[in-house]
């Protein structure tokens, strides 16, 4: 699964809305930020990396593996408030988890946030306590 362009945040007002304006919840791995905005038309992502990370070959892999949950959650991300903006920024642990250690903090931080549809069997399990 690939995430198109018209996915992609490109500017930088679009980040840093998304990162003073709206909500944010950090786990392990990663920073999950979330803006509701009505006058977009479809979900924007964005993924941030520092060189804290590792080097160059290490923030791609990180940032492919980030832009794949993203791709493959996209569409369990409730937009019933409106389209949102969304930010993932990575942690110094990030290289260290695995692809699904990586997903399983990501899902738990839009859990947080309030951003996936109540439907699903993840979100099923939420109340239990159980991830």
């Amino acid at each position: 699964m690939r995430l198109t362009r018209k996915y992609s945040m490109t500017r930088h007002a679009e980040f840093s809305n998304t990162r003073n304006e709206g909500g944010a919840k950090g786990g392990k791995y990663v920073v999950v930020s979330s803006l509701t905005d009505p006058s977009l038309t479809h979900h924007k992502v964005g993924v941030i990396l520092t060189r804290k990370i590792g080097n160059a070959v290490i923030r791609n892999r990180v940032r492919r593996r980030i832009h794949s949950i993203l791709a493959k959650n996209l569409h369990r991300i409730d937009s019933s408030e409106g389209y949102r903006y969304i930010v993932t920024v990575s942690r110094w642990r990030a290289p260290e988890a695995s692809s699904a250690q990586l997903e399983t903090d990501w899902l738990k931080q839009a859990r947080h946030l309030g951003i996936l549809k109540s439907t699903g069997p993840e979100t099923a399990q939420e109340p239990n306590g159980e991830v």
